[in-house]
């Protein structure tokens, strides 16, 4: 029987070192292959940049170790690394041009869309070549590819081109089904996010300023198509009116929408063409994830931080009642992170960018609050990205200098709090029964038994109310504006960042590029670089934090397999967990 033990003992033992010897190389695998990965790329000379234009994209890029480890590459294209990529590539001489492939892509928005082609449109001033080629391109794809001087399509392609339109949806008559209903109290006639919950159709205010940023947008777009491809406007329209998606492939020729019907396996001859190398020469490639690991230019001077805000802003990780699974805007980490920044000796001027509908009105507050005390020891640049309206307005305004980019939406100063009754779900759906004893005569304010009475709800609208004003005020002290001005461009409104501009909302049009060189110059620096923040997580760090949660990776399943309707969802799942004040626009506005 001791022989047993002995036996037994010293095959666990022999098990237990069998595994460590097994994690110890399997932790310098992991360690090995996130090296290579980062390793500097030597590039080429006769490269191309290819840019393949397919899946969403977002303001950074969000992949973790386990697409590393596994060789996936992240959920979303990221609008940073496109940017820099077309940096390098533009100052790189060993390459000497970008193949833009296109296949379904879904930016977050157009102002993102509008950075990547101005970019474009810079790297060709370099004397560089651009080449596209798509088996179909959507419209947002179009818009990029149309800077190429040749754009390619397959014979049997389609290229989409119908204009644009905004669908919001409505569940209110879906929730009276459940039994809920939601009691709002709000300030701002052109306040949209809550008709979602309380309507069943748009206001005629929001139509109105749906209606201007839609339109808006959409000029943009064809002003920016006409000059490339020498297609007039009064064109582009009938083109789009007489929906030419499903025209015959060779009319998009006769359109001047493309240059040439070819296969995907004759485009890299016409690439050949472009490089002037032989037939039996191949391409040296360099995909997206090649060129973060290209050498840029060296930097000297002084430090620039570029901080990146973007998603929902909210109080807590938990996020809230608009929290769809994507980044967040938490106040803690925000306002310790722009803490650092600020005790930084080495950061000479800060420049944050901005991508928010907004969200929790007290979130936002301790932002603005960080903000200002960081502008009190040095400048502080908004370069606002797709979206900087609401919260992410009320985040930006107190900054020396605002950017916007032409389609970005901002403004919609205003704040509402939405507050579910489930009382008719709980009583009539499901049959619970509510009794009372209390001391005082609002001491059941808030009870699930029923919805407020018309005094709780004037408390409720007075709160609110003072929300607004602070929201006014913060915007007039940043802005320098009386609070009267303020009033008369608030209730809100949402704006296009090229009408913003007229109503001193922002200061400038301009890109990130731009904004950084403002900010320096505000430093008076001769000599910069920028620095961006926050920096992602090490290796060990994000492997503790994939081993703690799923949540990140069973999301990405549910968004696969919901589609569409994974936002609805999410917002149904969440609805209460919201902050009572929220300063935001309606979490998606469906604009295709």
């Amino acid at each position: 029987m001791k022989d047993f033990f002995k036996y037994v003992a010293a095959t666990v033992v022999g098990l237990i070192l069998f595994f460590v010897v097994i994690g110890i190389f399997g932790a310098m695998s992991i360690v090995g292959m996130i090296a290579s990965s980062e390793a500097t790329k030597n590039v080429k000379d006769n490269s191309v940049f290819v840019l393949n234009l397919s899946g969403a994209m977002s303001e950074r890029s969000e992949s973790s170790i386990r697409d590393q480890v596994m060789g996936q590459t992240a959920g979303a294209i990221g609008l940073e690394d496109v940017l820099k990529a077309i940096e390098k590539a533009k100052d790189n001489e060993k390459i000497k041009g970008i193949y833009i492939e296109s296949g379904m892509f879904a930016p977050d928005t157009y102002a993102g869309l509008q950075e990547i082609r101005n970019a474009l449109l810079d790297f060709k001033k370099s004397g560089k070549w651009i080449v596209s080629y798509g088996d179909n391109y959507t419209q947002a794809t179009y818009y990029l590819a149309s800077v190429a001087d040749k754009i390619f399509l397959n014979p049997q392609g389609q290229v989409s081109w119908q204009g644009m339109a905004s669908q919001p949806y409505f569940l209110k008559d879906l929730m009276a089904k459940f039994g809920v209903k939601m009691q709002l109290a709000k300030v701002g006639a052109y306040k949209s996010a809550p008709e979602m919950f309380t309507a069943d159709k748009m206001s005629d205010p929001n139509r109105e300023q749906v209606t201007a940023y839609v339109q808006g947008i959409w000029n943009n777009i064809l002003k920016a198509v006409s000059e490339s491809r020498k297609i007039s406007v009064e064109a582009l329209n009938q083109y789009a009116d007489n929906v030419i998606t499903f025209t015959d492939p060779k009319n998009y020729v006769a359109y001047k929408f493309v240059d040439k019907l070819i296969y995907a396996d004759e485009v890299k001859g016409e690439v050949k063409k472009m490089l002037k190398i032989d037939d039996d020469k191949n391409i040296n490639q360099l995909s997206l994830a090649d060129m973060a690991n290209v050498k840029k230019k060296n930097s000297d001077g002084e430090q620039i931080a570029v901080y990146y805000a973007y998603g929902d802003i909210v109080d807590n990780e938990s996020g809230g009642l608009f929290n769809t699974g994507g980044h967040l805007i938490q106040s803690g980490v925000v306002c310790k992170d722009l803490e650092g920044l600020m005790n930084d000796e080495d950061v000479k001027a800060v420049v944050i960018r901005v991508n928010s509908g907004g969200g929790s009105a007290y979130a936002s507050e301790q932002i603005w609050r960080s903000v200002k005390l960081l502008k009190a020891k040095k400048p502080v640049v908004i370069s606002m990205g797709g979206m900087a309206a609401s919260g992410g307005y009320y985040i930006s305004c107190i900054a020396d200098y605002i950017f916007a980019e032409p389609t970005t939406l901002t403004g919609s100063i205003g704040i509402f709090g939405m507050f579910p009754d489930v009382s008719n779900l709980l009583t009539q759906k499901l049959g619970v029964k509510f009794d009372e004893v209390k001391t005082n005569k609002n001491a059941g304010f808030g009870s699930l038994a029923r919805p407020f009475n018309e005094e709780e709800m004037s408390y409720l609208n007075a709160y609110i109310d003072r929300g607004y004003d602070l929201f006014r005020s913060r915007v007039a002290e940043g802005r320098k504006m009386s609070v009267e001005d303020v009033e008369k461009i608030a209730q809100g409104h949402v704006w296009l960042g090229q009408d913003a501009l007229k109503i001193k909302l922002v200061d400038q049009l301009g890109d990130l590029d731009e904004a950084i060189a403002k900010a320096a110059e505000l430093a008076k620096l001769k000599e910069y670089y920028p620095a961006y923040y926050p920096g992602k997580a090490d290796w060990i760090t994000q492997l503790m934090n994939e081993t703690k949660s799923k949540g990140s990776y069973l999301d990405e399943h549910m968004r696969m397999l919901l589609g569409e309707l994974y936002e609805p969802f999410m917002l149904l799942k969440n609805i209460d967990k919201h902050n009572a004040i929220q300063a935001r626009v309606p979490f998606s506005l469906n604009i295709k």
